[in-house]
């Protein structure tokens, strides 16, 4: 099928040696080293923003053909289909991990962010009723957590999914989503500017800093996904320990806090934290950094408001 091209790929790097010029070899955003970056002011006196971001995922046992999902996550036993281990395991997540996750996270306080998918929307309206009635910030997560943006799509393609996934969120929450959250993180080169077509106005899908910054195409505002101290990435892909991933949380945001003027933001999957093995060090991870001053907590939808206002100024 006919449609427009996409945005030129960016010119290959030159190799080691070779002269090349200064800043990203992109023209999404504009290169800034960590010297030049803004330390914000936020709200309430606070040093660091500080953000929980639950996934809240439905997946498919046998995702339609040229569907792309994440190949590391599988069963440990290898890659079936269907793939109902895979499946049980997230549903795990939606049927008690989340409610684990949630406990945790109304002791110290926390109001989360979250990402939800158009699937899970239409599947498990109580979660989205649980979530609601904490005040949850909610996020637009793609489709199907095994359905991912990819530079395969064509552009009308990806419209149409960054439209699903907008139109589910709206019909469930009864509010359209500021924020977008791609499943995996992934997205082609013009997603950003699809997104702000759409009418986001933030994204959390970028690992390239702590700081907020925004995309040349449309304004689209980037918060800070850290990937570092997401409980998927670090515990089940890396497999590092629950005790460690606590620590790493504590250390990354002491880090943070001292230097001023960052977003921690921690994403978390009910399947992988709420597990009964592992929620303890969710509790241990916020009395270690809730502990300390000058911390705003806030929705990500307050915090990309201040963001652009500050970075606007």
């Amino acid at each position: 099928m006919a449609d427009e091209p996409r945005v030129a790929p960016p010119a290959a790097i030159p190799p080691v040696g070779e002269a090349r010029p200064a800043g990203m070899d992109h023209a999404l955003y504009p290169f800034r080293t960590l010297a030049e970056g803004p330390r914000i002011a936020w709200p309430q006196g606070g040093r660091i923003a500080f953000s929980v971001t639950l996934m809240l995922e439905a997946r498919q046992t046998v995702p339609p053909p040229g569907a792309s999902r994440d190949p590391r996550i599988v069963s440990p036993l290898g890659n079936f289909s269907p793939d109902w281990l895979t499946w049980s395991q997230h549903e795990y997540g939606n049927r008690v991990g989340i409610f684990r996750v949630l406990d945790v996270l109304d002791r110290f306080g926390v109001v989360p962010n979250v990402a939800l998918g158009a699937a899970a929307a239409g599947r498990y309206p109580e979660l989205v009723d649980e979530c609601a009635r904490r005040g949850a910030t909610f996020l637009a997560h793609g489709t199907w957590a095994t359905e991912r943006i990819t530079s395969r799509m064509t552009l009308a393609e990806e419209r149409a999914h960054i439209a699903a996934s907008r139109d589910a969120v709206a019909r469930a929450t009864g509010r359209a989503p500021a924020g977008w959250c791609g499943q995996d993180f992934n997205e082609s080169v013009d997603t950003p500017g699809l997104l702000a077509e759409a009418g986001f106005y933030y994204t959390i899908d970028w690992s390239n800093d702590d700081r907020p910054y925004l995309f040349a195409p449309g304004g689209l505002l980037s918060l800070p996904a850290q990937s570092e101290w997401n409980d998927l990435e670090c515990m089940w892909l890396r497999r590092v320990a629950p005790q460690d991933w606590a620590a790493s949380i504590a250390e990354g945001f002491a880090v943070l806090h001292e230097e001023g003027g960052a977003v921690f933001h921690l994403a978390l999957h009910p399947w992988i934290c709420g597990q009964a093995h592992r929620i303890r060090y969710l509790s241990d991870a916020l009395a270690r950094v809730l502990g300390r001053g000058q911390v705003w907590r806030a929705g990500l939808d307050a915090v990309a408001q201040a963001a652009r206002n500050k970075l606007r100024a």
